[in-house]
């Protein structure tokens, strides 16, 4: 069960909070995405990931938003005064915690709402390389497995919020968790079909260590969190390296990432430049990835294919 921990700003970041002041002067009446309040609590995610996820728990019962929106790259992203303007309205603010928001500490400073962190409890996997090793990979939510954890932690976080629906919270928790199983019996069953000799999943940040794990799938990335230096020329030669040793078909990219030294490792290799893979955030209501299910078979089904085209031509 996730910690509710209160927040309190400071008078730290003083002037920049007064021109959210005036913001929030002109829109006193709004939610945090900036319509009418309706009187139900309003519920803020860091991400759109956990923003659909919350839905499937909340029902009807409260009004779910996120800060970023769809295609937002959530690692470097940089909070806007309508974002505080948001936070500053919310009841609750939902994180996924494991260092995964690097600019969530200055944001939630600005923010009285309780906040609790969704990946709490999960078994974590260690980053192995790069100035983060050691520390957690923080895309736990990229493991169906894990998935059911969060959707615990929301409904705690609701019930703590909003104890008359408690029970709502409950059976909408116990639903939505029948059908990510069934997703993620899915997606093992796909990623099965992909030949022992090409087990190897290659992306550009190493987002898939979760996904990985669950499927059998050994994984080689470009770099192993998105950051400054993404691309460099030692990475794309170690990839190229285990690409063409390993004689692995396809390689990948997220879809918030340039993948240019994807591209050329594909180039260099003779591998396929496989379909986008998502992670970090869903697409628009008219994209491929509208929810997070979605996501899940979206991704399982693209690295499916990328890894077995050749074995159905």
């Amino acid at each position: 069960m996730p910690n509710l921990r209160d927040r309190r700003p400071s008078t730290r970041y003083a002037v920049a909070l007064a021109g959210v002041a005036v913001l929030l002067a002109a829109g006193a009446c709004a939610g945090p995405d900036g319509v009418h309040d309706d009187g139900r609590p309003a519920v803020l995610t860091t991400f759109t990931v956990l923003a659909d996820m919350t839905r499937n728990v909340a029902g009807d019962h409260v009004r779910v938003e996120s800060v970023t929106r769809p295609g937002a790259e959530i690692h470097t992203y940089e909070p806007t005064p309508s974002d505080l303007v948001r936070g500053a309205g919310a009841d609750l603010l939902l994180d996924n915690g494991l260092g995964l928001e690097g600019w969530l500490a200055q944001f939630s400073e600005r923010v009285e709402a309780p906040t609790a962190t969704l990946s709490e409890g999960v078994e974590t996997i260690p980053i192995t390389a790069g100035a983060d090793r050691g520390a957690p990979n923080p895309h736990a939510w990229m493991s169906p497995d894990n998935a059911l954890v969060y959707v615990d932690n929301i409904a705690a976080a609701l019930s703590d919020l909003d104890p008359a629906h408690a029970r709502d919270y409950a059976a909408n928790a116990a639903d939505y968790k029948e059908e990510i199983r069934a997703i993620g019996a899915d997606l093992r069953a796909d990623l099965e079909r992909v030949p022992p000799q090409r087990r190897a999943l290659v992306t550009c940040e190493g987002a898939f260590s979760y996904l990985a794990r669950d499927a059998g799938l050994s994984e080689r990335y470009l770099w192993p969190v998105n950051a400054d230096s993404e691309g460099t020329p030692q990475q794309i030669a170690s990839v190229v390296e285990f690409v063409s040793a390993r004689d692995v078909p396809a390689v990948f990219c997220e879809s918030t990432v340039n993948d240019g030294a994807q591209r050329q490792v594909a180039a260099e290799t003779g591998a396929r430049l496989g379909r986008p893979l998502y992670v970090d955030s869903l697409s628009g209501p008219d994209g491929p990835v509208p929810t997070y299910l979605d996501l899940l078979r979206h991704d399982a089904a693209a690295i499916t294919d990328g890894l077995t085209r050749e074995e159905t031509l």
